[in-house]
């Protein structure tokens, strides 16, 4: 008999997906490592579709600390610009493994958009990626180099590990006088590395994302444990989160990471920072990296891309 799969899935694609990962879920990331997860992911990306062609696209190299990106502009036109931060428990992932989404992201939104090449762990652990991904925001905010041709609000978007350094990023710049970016995108975000919340255990594995992976992650990006409850890593513990920037968080309900970020827009809204906070059901985290394997993980996508958008109109 067929393994059953809870029928809360969004769509029978997700189904067959989350069957075939229970079916084979590889090796845990603390048993392969960071160099043959990265080439794992490389042959994942290579075979995906290519994303939609755009007007323009350049590699960059941007920032007090020289970090290397990648601008994709929809139209010569001046626009507003996305700083994007790729997820990928703060080890792997590139420009390459977010390629599609930030083509989707740039056309769907209608807004240029920078995606950063920050340092990852083990080589660069805490707080390289940090200490990047804010150069790459001061640059932009800055204005940019003199061919960006962006115009408009600048904001941050991250998903994963990448949501963890763009809430990470928004608390450093609000601490040190800005400047800080008009808004900030946090989809299924890491707010909290000790993994304490409830479905880090009751979404612990068999969701296509285990506790246990994101786990080695933070222990190579966080080396020490007693400091995996700093602030200055897991921005869930931030003793105040005021003075932020508008803020959109989406959770998707079969992920460990699910409880964290929901628990993250709740402090937010605490604090008195606009929050637009929406937990996609059925939905199983990467869900932005999904799309050409499930239309309800493109349509989910496409909630997020319309987000952005209706923020840009709200904010300066």
């Amino acid at each position: 008999m067929a393994e059953r799969i809870d029928p809360s899935l969004a769509d029978a694609e997700l189904a067959a997906f989350i069957r075939a990962v229970r079916q084979d879920p590889g090796l845990p990331a603390r048993a392969v490592g960071a160099a043959e997860l990265r080439r794992a992911q490389r042959l994942r990306a290579d075979a995906r579709p290519p994303g939609p062609e755009i007007a323009h696209v350049e590699d960059l190299t941007v920032g007090s600390t020289a970090v290397g990106a990648r601008l994709y502009r929809p139209s010569v036109a001046l626009r507003p610009l996305v700083v994007f931060l790729h997820g990928g428990m703060w080890t792997i992932g590139d420009l390459e493994s977010h390629d599609r989404v930030c083509r989707r992201l740039a056309l769907r939104t209608d807004t240029a958009v920078l995606s950063v090449d920050f340092r990852r762990a083990p080589e660069h652990p805490w707080p390289a990626a940090v200490d990047d991904c804010v150069a790459a925001i001061r640059w932009a905010a800055a204005g940019g180099g003199s061919g960006t041709k962006t115009g408009g609000p600048t904001v941050v978007m991250g998903d994963s590990s990448g949501g963890n350094l763009a809430a990470l990023a928004c608390l450093r710049l609000r601490d040190e006088g800005g400047p800080l970016p008009a808004a900030q995108i946090l989809v299924y975000p890491n707010t909290d590395l000790t993994l304490s919340c409830p479905s880090a255990r009751s979404k612990a594995t068999g969701w296509g994302l285990a506790a246990d992976d994101v786990a080695w992650g933070a222990e190579q990006w966080v080396q020490d444990p007693s400091r995996r409850a700093d602030p200055e890593v897991s921005p869930l513990y931030a003793a105040d989160l005021g003075g932020l920037p508008p803020t959109v968080v989406i959770t998707a309900e079969h992920d460990p990471l699910r409880d964290e970020g929901d628990a993250y827009a709740a402090r937010l809204a605490a604090a008195d920072v606009p929050v637009r906070h929406r937990r996609e059901a059925g939905m199983v985290h990467g869900f932005l990296t999904l799309d050409t394997l499930s239309p309800a993980a493109a349509a989910a996508g496409d909630r997020v891309f319309a987000e952005v958008t209706d923020l840009l109109d709200h904010v300066n």
